[in-house]
This record gives structure tokens, sequence and C-alpha cells, in this order.
């Protein structure tokens, strides 16, 4: 389990070191889909399938929608892929800082004691997201409209950004 999760954080921090480093929305769309699926598979293991089925399907088909839509927008003739020089020196600049930050952060932590909470006694019957799921339909409604309003908002505000010099959201290519 140990060397699982630690392939899934390896391929997280890479994913995301690929979506930082290009400038092409394309491409960062492919990033931040692998950002997504890794981070949802480190949720797993730490025992959380419920909340990485729910934080996959909401990322996936609300913000993923928004990013897609205002890269069609922003559309190139010949995008930076992820093998150009720019991004691949961008690539390297940023792994170089994770592993001079993790050196720095990372002292004395030799240990890789990832269990999940819910494995720990011999019989454990419940797993550790259904009193989530209870919570979140209890005392987590008011944050659920939060968290609603705050991604219509975020629509809007990407439809602004990407409206242009007054020509409207519809406009021809």
């Amino acid at each position: 389990m140990t060397y699982i999760m630690s392939l899934l954080l390896f391929g997280l921090v890479l994913g995301m070191v690929a979506v930082a480093s290009n400038p092409s929305p394309y491409f960062a769309a492919l990033g931040l889909v692998v950002v997504a699926g890794l981070g949802c598979g480190v949720l797993v293991g730490h025992g959380g399938p419920f909340l990485s089925l729910v934080l996959f399907l909401i990322y996936l088909g609300g913000m993923l929608v928004v990013f897609a839509y205002s890269a069609a927008l922003a559309a190139e003739p010949h995008p930076e892929s992820l093998g150009s020089a720019p991004v691949l020196f961008n690539m390297v600049m940023y792994v170089v800082g994770v592993i001079m930050a993790a050196a720095v952060f990372l002292q004395g932590w030799y240990e890789f004691s990832w269990v999940p909470g819910d494995e720990l006694e011999e019989f454990y019957l419940l797993r550790g997201d259904i009193g989530g799921v209870a919570l979140i339909y209890s005392t987590g409604g008011g944050m659920l409209v939060v968290g609603a309003w705050v991604l219509l908002l975020t629509l809007f505000v990407v439809l602004e950004l990407t409206r242009g010099l007054s020509r409207g959201a519809l406009r021809a290519v």
C-alpha cells in the first residue's frame, strides 16, 4: 500500500507541475484531469471512497466544463506542448523547487505510515467516510449551499474574464 500511495503522490506532484508550467489551456486541461484522478486515488487510499467519488464527479463535471469553455475561447493556432523547450525548462525548474522544498521541510520524516484510520482495529465494521455522508446532509447543508453559490460565482467570473473587448461571451471565432 505504501508503494501505491508513493506512486500516486509522485504522479500528483508531476501533474501539478505540468499544469503550472504549461501556458496552453489544452494541455493544462489534460494535466487537471490527471491531477484530479490521482488526487482521488490518494483519497481512496486513505479510506474515503465516497468523498473521492463526489469530488471527482463534481470537479470534472462542473469546473472542467468551465475550463474547457474558456480554453475554446482562447484558441491558439500553435499551442505550446509539454515537450517544447520553454515548457520543459519550466517543468525542470518546478521539479527542482519541489525537491528543494522537500529537502527543507521533510527533515526527520522517514516513516511511511500511511495506514487509514479504519484499518487500525482488527474487526472494524464502519468506513471512515460514512459518518461524513450523514454530516454533509444534516449539519453541512449550509456549506453545500455556499459551495454551490461559489461555483456559480466562479462560472460568472470566468465568463466575464473570457468576454474580451465588449464582444460578449458568444463571438465569431
